[in-house]
């Protein structure tokens, strides 16, 4: 069976938007929404709502890899990136701080050309500590560079990317071909969902790391969205892709035996919609935090502020199965009496909504 790259038709992707356009024009008008919303919000909640952002695209990218990372760290580390911390914050995991440096920096320059250089840069970000992986330049071992799943001794593969040997001159094509279809260059795509959907399909194609392919081709996608729309693009791409991982790895297995690639640029255009929603969700959460913390700060003792920050650290889907004695006292070393006081506190004064009853009892944030 051939693979794409090894069709007589290497890299001339081909593909109808009849099923899209909609989408398509439904990005942008949510684009503009998104744009606007952050636009009116106060500077220090822009800064959050970001955060919150580059968050979840740090944490999700790495989950599709099957890394699961410190939200604290990550937190730390893009916070400390993005000089909002005014003594830098320690971050214990080198993988936390590698993905999250890989982020904002990708955010800050999304408006230069794409380079090996950059791309170089991004790698030996990312792969902090992840020892034994050569960084920073393309791979050059002999052997099949294979995406494969299955059981050990079951083993299927899904793909077999281009061997090394001619890795170098396909990213130099790939490149070329990038800077070459960006806003006000020679070869423009015009919708910037779908040259977003082909960036990330034919680099994921060459598959030119050792490892990081796939988290480096979401930040390469969100760079060309963010070109169009000229600032940093608002939505976490990584986290939709993850709710929905089997989805994304079939789409991508399906389309790489061909360059007729319609099925993969509806998947993706398709998941951008999603991640642009969980995008608005997340800045009206953001602002709904800041309005809690502003009628509720100071009325609340550090264990209940303790167990309120943890909870919003779920994000805008809440905080799983609520908030009770049992894990109350979890989280706070303190004792069943002193548990049971604080949250029919956090109740009277409003911070709280009770649900269920008896030993079914759990609290969520009155948001």
């Amino acid at each position: 069976m051939k693979y794409n790259w090894q069709q007589k038709d290497w890299p001339n992707f081909k593909y109808s938007t009849k099923d899209v356009e909609k989408d398509l024009y439904a990005f942008s008008e949510r684009a503009g929404r998104l744009s606007g919303a952050m636009e009116v919000l106060p500077e220090e909640l822009q800064f959050e709502s970001i955060v919150d952002l580059l968050v979840a695209e740090a944490l999700k990218t790495s989950e599709i890899e099957g890394e699961y990372l410190s939200r604290k760290d990550i937190v730390s580390s893009i916070r400390n990136n993005l000089g909002l911390n005014t003594n830098q914050q320690p971050v214990h995991d080198q993988r936390a701080q590698g993905v999250a440096q890989m982020m904002v920096d990708a955010q800050k320059f999304f408006e230069k050309p794409l380079s090996e250089k950059m791309l170089f840069s991004w790698h030996r970000m990312l792969m902090k500590g992840s020892p034994g992986i050569p960084v920073g330049r393309w791979r050059d071992h002999s052997e099949p560079m294979q995406v494969i799943s299955g059981a050990m001794g079951r083993e299927i593969v899904n793909y077999e990317a281009p061997p090394s040997t001619r890795v170098s001159e396909e990213m130099e094509n790939f490149i070329t071909w990038f800077n070459h279809t960006a806003p006000n260059a020679k070869g423009e795509i015009k919708q910037p969902v779908i040259r977003a959907a082909v960036a990330h399909l034919y680099f994921e194609s060459i598959h030119p790391f050792e490892d990081g392919n796939g988290r480096i081709g979401r930040a390469i996608s969100e760079k060309a969205l963010s070109q169009y729309l000229h600032r940093p693009v608002l939505l976490s791409l990584s986290q939709a892709v993850e709710a929905k991982k089997k989805d994304y790895y079939e789409a991508l297995k399906k389309t790489q035996r061909s360059n007729e690639i319609t099925p993969w640029v509806n998947y993706f255009v398709k998941t951008t919609l999603e991640a642009q929603e969980n995008a608005e969700q997340l800045i009206n959460f953001s602002v709904k935090k800041a309005k809690f913390f502003d009628k509720f700060k100071d009325k609340l003792n550090e264990r209940q502020l303790k167990t309120v920050k943890r909870m919003l650290e779920e994000g805008h889907k809440g905080f799983e199965g609520g908030m009770n004695t049992r894990k109350y006292i979890s989280l706070n070393k303190t004792s069943k009496s002193t548990a049971t006081r604080d949250l029919q506190d956090l109740l009277d004064l409003g911070a709280f909504i009770k649900k269920g009853g008896g030993r079914s009892t759990r609290y969520m944030l009155n948001l």
